[in-house]
């Protein structure tokens, strides 16, 4: 049995960015692993990081982390793959990002994460021996994806890996930052036409993040509305040579 192993920067990336892809590797017999990196628990949070649970309507005594692990769980269990993996590195406004603009600005000096996953993630590919990996390309900028690339690619690993467009970063501006560009501009542009079932598992996945999608979408109706502008489509940029084959494959 083929083994896809999908390294997710937060509690959501991975579903919608390729979701469609995880759900058709399921469907067609291969093991899914779908690992979120930034998931852990911050007792009593302040400041930014308060923030950013309190305008998604959430008390502050809830635990925002537990809330978004639990919807990962239901996202996974939609697209019909294994349950997923949680590493427990703090996201970044638990790191010193103070601001939103912040999130989307060049990483701090002190910020060393990148550092203490890359063995972390070595260990997890290790252990899953995957025979694909996805990945972001850290499209929009945001430096929680940032440091998630710099982590990977410093281990250097033989696995082909498919990078993915961040969603919804992609269409939320014409221009969108792209600050890892360079590292993928040399690279063949592959895309997966989805099937109908797929579209629909990556559609009750994405939903399932109901912490997450009023305010990235604006609610299920603008989830729905921006995954029908896709088309049926995911897009990669792809390093190494996939091998097993992959469901809707399109080289271009």
């Amino acid at each position: 049995m083929s083994t896809a192993l999908a390294l997710s920067p937060h509690l959501d990336d991975a579903a919608f960015s390729c979701g469609g892809l995880l759900a058709s590797l399921g469907q067609a017999g291969w093991r899914v692993v779908m690992a979120t990196l930034f998931t852990g628990s911050v007792a009593d949070p302040r400041g930014f990081a308060l923030a950013c649970q309190l305008d998604k309507g959430l008390a502050p005594e809830i635990d925002y982390m537990s809330l978004r692990r639990d919807e990962d769980v239901r996202a996974a269990a939609a697209l019909g793959i294994a349950p997923p993996v949680h590493l427990p590195f703090p996201e970044a406004p638990h790191r010193g990002y103070g601001s939103a603009p912040e999130l989307f600005s060049d990483t701090r000096a002190d910020d060393g994460v990148a550092t203490a996953l890359a063995p972390a993630l070595a260990g997890l590919i290790a252990a899953e021996s995957p025979d694909l990996i996805l990945a972001p390309q850290a499209i929009g900028g945001h430096v929680d994806h940032v440091q998630a690339v710099r982590a990977l690619r410093s281990l250097a690993v033989p696995t082909p890996v498919l990078w993915w467009r961040d969603f919804p970063y992609t269409v939320r501006e014409a221009m969108p930052k792209a600050p890892l560009a360079g590292l993928f501009a040399a690279l063949a542009e592959p895309r997966i036409r989805l099937s109908a079932d797929a579209q629909a598992r990556k559609r009750a996945a994405c939903a399932a993040y109901a912490s997450q999608i009023g305010f990235q979408f604006g609610g299920e109706a603008g989830l729905n509305a921006r995954l029908a502008r896709e088309a049926g489509f995911e897009r990669f940029r792809l390093s190494g040579r996939l091998d097993a084959a992959i469901p809707g494959l399109d080289e271009g």
